[in-house]
C-alpha cells in the first residue's frame, strides 16, 4: 500500500509549523487517520498536539540529515501504523536526502514551500542553490508576513524563474491571503513570423519550447548559439544551443537542438564557434533525442561573436 507524504519546505521561521498546526486542527484533514509528523527543524514555534482534531498524530524528531534513511522511515511507519506522513523539512538540507530515504511505498503527494517575504531574496542571493532546491517542485509557495512595501514582482520573478506551475500566495500579518495573478508575458514575440530571441532570453525560450512543443511546430526562430560537432553527427548535422545555469555553477548544462542543413555550409564551422542561426522547427523523432523533439531545419547561419554573458540564466 502506498503511503502519501505531504512535504513542507522553507527556511527557519518561514511559517511551516503554523501551517501544519492549523492543518492538524482541521477535522476535514485530520479525521482520525494515523498520521506521522517528521520534524526535521525545530524553531521558536512548537506544535500543540492537544489542539489537534484527532489524537492519532505522532511526532518524531530527526535531528541530523544523515539520519534520514529508508530503514528509519520504514521502522517509524511500522511503529505507528501510519497511513500518511507530514514532513516539516529543514531548509538547510537538500531535498535529495529525503527523496533517497523514502522507501518504495512512500510517495510524495504534495509539496509546499513557505518563505518569509522580507528575507527570501537575501536567502536567494546568498544560498541560491538551497532556494532553487525548495522552489523547483513545490505546488504552492506561500510568502508569509507580506506587506505592501515588499516588491511583489521580485518575489513573483524569483518563483517563475524556477517554477512556472506553482501557485503563489502572499499572506499578510493579519492572516489575509492574496493569490498571485501577475501575467507572465514572454520576453519575445512567439507569434511573430520569425521568433527572434535576444541573448538574455535564451533560457526562457528553451524552457518555453520544452513546455509548448506543439505550438512551436513549424515556427521559424532566430537566436545566437554555440556550435557543437562530434563523431555521432553526420556532415549535414550540427548541435546548436547555449549553456544554462539555473542556480549555481554546479548545475550548468548545455541546452541545445539538432540542426539540419547543408554539408558545404557546415564544414566551415567548428565546435565552440558562435553563430546566429535562423531555422524552422519541426517536431520529429530523432535518435539524438531518443524521442520526438524539435529538429531545426536551417534557413541561414552566420558566424558571430560570443554574447556578453555566455551562460544563459533565468535571472
Amino acid at each position: 500500500m502506498q503511503i502519501p507524504v505531504y512535504l513542507f519546505t522553507g527556511f527557519l521561521e518561514a511559517g511551516k509549523t503554523k501551517f501544519i498546526q492549523e492543518t492538524m486542527e482541521d477535522a476535514r484533514f485530520n479525521n482520525g487517520e494515523k498520521t506521522l509528523i517528521l520534524l526535521c527543524e525545530e524553531g521558536v514555534e512548537e506544535f500543540e498536539p492537544q489542539k489537534f482534531s484527532s489524537p492519532n498524530v505522532f511526532i518524531e524528531v530527526v535531528e541530523d540529515e544523515e539520519d534520514l534513511t529508508p530503514t528509519l522511515l520504514t521502522s517509524l511507519i511500522k511503529k505507528y501504523s501510519a497511513k500518511r506522513v507530514l514532513v516539516e523539512y529543514n531548509g538547510m538540507w537538500q531535498l535529495s536526502s529525503l527523496i533517497n530515504a523514502l522507501p518504495n511505498n512512500l510517495i510524495i503527494a504534495q509539496e509546499f514551500m513557505f518563505a518569509e517575504a522580507a528575507t527570501i531574496l537575501n536567502y536567494n542571493q546568498n544560498m541560491r542553490s538551497l532556494v532553487v532546491d525548495k522552489l523547483q517542485n513545490a505546488e504552492l509557495i506561500v510568502f508569509n508576513r507580506y506587506n505592501e512595501n515588499i516588491n511583489k514582482m521580485e518575489l513573483h520573478k524569483l518563483v517563475r524563474g524556477i517554477n512556472t506551475r506553482a501557485q503563489i500566495a502572499y499572506e499578510f500579518a493579519s492572516g489575509d491571503v492574496e493569490y498571485d495573478d501577475i501575467e507572465d508575458p514572454l520576453p519575445f514575440d512567439r507569434d511573430a513570423d520569425i521568433v527572434e530571441v535576444e541573448d538574455k532570453d535564451y533560457a526562457y525560450f528553451y524552457r518555453d519550447v520544452a513546455e509548448n512543443l506543439k505550438f512551436y511546430n513549424g515556427k521559424v526562430v532566430k537566436f545566437r548559439c554555440v556550435v557543437a560537432k562530434n563523431h555521432k553527427l553526420t556532415s549535414t548535422q550540427l548541435v546548436i544551443g547555449r549553456h544554462i545555469m539555473t542556480c549555481c555553477v554546479d548545475d550548468i548544462t548545455f541546452a541545445g537542438y539538432l540542426l539540419l542543413g547543408d554539408a558545404d555550409i557546415f564544414k566551415d564551422f567548428e565546435s565552440r564557434e558562435w553563430a546566429i542561426v535562423t531555422a524552422k522547427i519541426n517536431l520529429e523523432h530523432n535518435k539524438l533525442y531518443g524521442r520526438t523533439g524539435p529538429v531545426l531545419k536551417l534557413k541561414s547561419i552566420e558566424k558571430a561573436a560570443p554574447p556578453e554573458v555566455e551562460v544563459a540564466t533565468f535571472y
